[in-house]
């Protein structure tokens, strides 16, 4: 499955909460390209990788639930678009993505 680079990702976030969906996208192979831009036009969402038999791995980002879902939902409507089936989802506090962790690894258990 190539990767696809040089994708910029666009979200803003208007709340205190950021969203991140992984999904996949399932599309007619004739239809890839067109999906493809359609996908690349949405805030938020980023491909990574196509197959040549039409599967596509994305993430989503936005500032509430409901944004990723409407996301997810138009690509769902895309010509073509056989499914978009939501694999992972994740939301974290703005403030805590500026919080620094501390690395208690300790290097002779660290695998």
């Amino acid at each position: 499955m190539p990767v696809v680079n040089g994708s910029t990702v666009t979200t803003v976030v208007t709340g205190d909460e950021l969203h991140i969906a992984g999904i996949v996208v399932h599309v007619q192979p004739r239809r890839i390209a067109g999906v493809r831009q359609a996908i690349g036009m949405l805030p938020g969402a980023e491909i990574h990788a196509i197959s040549e038999l039409g599967k596509l791995v994305v993430t989503l980002e936005g500032g509430t639930a409901s944004e990723v879902a409407e996301q997810l939902h138009a690509i769902h409507a895309l010509p073509g678009v056989y499914s978009a089936a939501l694999v992972y989802q994740h939301h974290e506090d703005i403030e805590s993505l500026n919080e620094e962790l501390a690395d208690d690894a300790v290097p002779s258990r660290v695998y």
